[in-house]
């Protein structure tokens, strides 16, 4: 069972879909393709899917509050299941776009999983501490020219009045194995991990003051943490390359997104013109970049994609916008969250720079829907860094500390997900 990933297609188009959350990026780019409402019949624009761009919960162990907000206001079907105690709102075609962090589980909810039932429905399950009853307190058309919000109210109630909401909730018997299925522990969860041995061939990378080359010292790491990961239960690994070959920025996020990868591990050496700046550092990607510095090593490592007359893969000019703006953010809490991970994995192991999580627009990063991290294991440009780099103990007990990291993480997603 994969942990963060299921898989959606649709004739050619392949979009992974995060488990636990569903947006679907095949249905958001298509919105780009979609009829205008000003150019088609009412028929065709009532066609195309629904959007959730807001959602919020508040509350207390007696009362909780959910707020959902659309695009246009959708038809639901609310129904109640118990061991343990759920309500399950279940929707037509829904692209569920809201941050990752917005259902988080308080008070009376002591669970929220969220995603989609089959062919052109979506589905919210709330899993309650006690029996509890969801009231469609209000139901408004059109707030500020475009938001169509369903407020509901979980409130407390005793087992009577829940056995009789269970009794009266019409199932089918493919749609509550569903909702169950929903709700299930994935205690067997794995881990696909490609890691990325930054340059390779023509592209050598940084070079530090003794000649160490930046794509053999990447390459080295990377086989010294895909054997620390062997070791680490529920988890796969692959690598975008084992040899010393070159290969296109979009040829590494392309491998990632084939191998139905969980994480990518992008690993470097670069060099910088402060050669007493020594240390590791841990990106994530962003439009903007967090400070100087990160911005300067996006541009260099970016630059480097033209060594070999490669350029990033093309798409329809909306269709890319879709996919950056909305994709990214379905996968930016999870590439925190391993960033993070690396970072206190790394605390008082690893030298680090000031500040080592940072941010900028690497392109390695840029898989819509693989969460990524780039991890600068230090600079070439630093005599000192080099010395370590090209160290063997170094880079296997780094490793181990990289490997744990991940070991952590994954008990986080899977603590989250019970």
């Amino acid at each position: 069972m994969r942990l963060l990933a299921k898989q959606w297609r649709n004739e050619d188009t392949r979009i992974r879909i995060p488990a636990g959350r569903w947006v679907v990026l095949a249905a958001l780019a298509s919105l780009a393709l979609w009829p205008s409402p000003l150019r088609a019949g009412p028929d065709q624009a009532d066609s195309s899917p629904h959007i959730a761009i807001a959602a919020r919960m508040a509350g207390d162990d007696n009362r909780v509050r959910l707020v959902l907000d659309f695009e246009r206001l959708p038809d639901f079907e609310l129904r109640y299941l118990h061991n343990p105690y759920r309500a399950v709102i279940d929707l037509p075609q829904t692209v569920l776009a809201f941050p990752e962090d917005s259902l988080t589980a308080r008070g009376l909810v002591t669970a929220v999983r969220y995603g989609n039932s089959g062919k052109g429905r979506a589905r919210l399950v709330f899993e309650f501490a006690a029996p509890a009853r969801m009231d469609l307190v209000e139901t408004t058309e059109e707030i500020s020219g475009a938001i169509h919000r369903l407020v509901f109210d979980a409130v407390a109630v005793d087992d009577a009045a829940f056995a009789a909401e269970v009794a009266n909730s019409v199932w089918t018997e493919a749609g509550q194995a569903a909702a169950d299925a929903q709700s299930a522990d994935p205690s067997d969860g794995s881990l696909k991990i490609v890691i990325d041995a930054g340059h390779g061939g023509i592209d050598g990378g940084a070079e530090g003051p003794a000649g160490s080359s930046e794509k053999n010292i990447t390459l080295a790491f990377a086989e010294a943490f895909k054997e620390a990961l062997e070791d680490v239960d529920g988890v796969d690994v692959s690598m975008t390359r084992t040899d010393d070959r070159f290969l296109s920025l979009s040829a590494r996020v392309r491998k990632a997104r084939e191998e139905d990868a969980d994480l990518l591990v992008s690993l470097h050496a670069d060099s910088i013109a402060i050669r007493s700046l020594r240390g590791a550092t841990v990106y994530t990607l962003s439009d903007k970049a967090s400070d100087a510095l990160a911005q300067s090593l996006a541009d260099q490592e970016n630059r480097d994609e033209v060594i070999g007359g490669a350029n990033l893969e093309n798409a329809p000019e909306a269709v890319a916008a879709i996919l950056v703006d909305l994709a990214r953010a379905e996968t930016r809490v999870f590439s925190a969250g391993l960033a993070r991970q690396v970072i206190d994995s790394f605390e008082g192991q690893v030298k680090l720079i000031n500040n080592p999580l940072r941010h900028a627009g690497f392109r390695v990063l840029q898989a819509p829907d693989v969460p990524s991290v780039l991890v600068e294991l230090g600079y070439l440009s630093n005599k000192e860094d080099e010395k370590l780099l090209t160290d063997e103990e170094w880079r296997r007990n780094t490793a181990q500390l990289l490997a744990q990291s991940v070991r952590n993480y994954r008990k986080t997603i899977l603590a989250n997900r019970r």
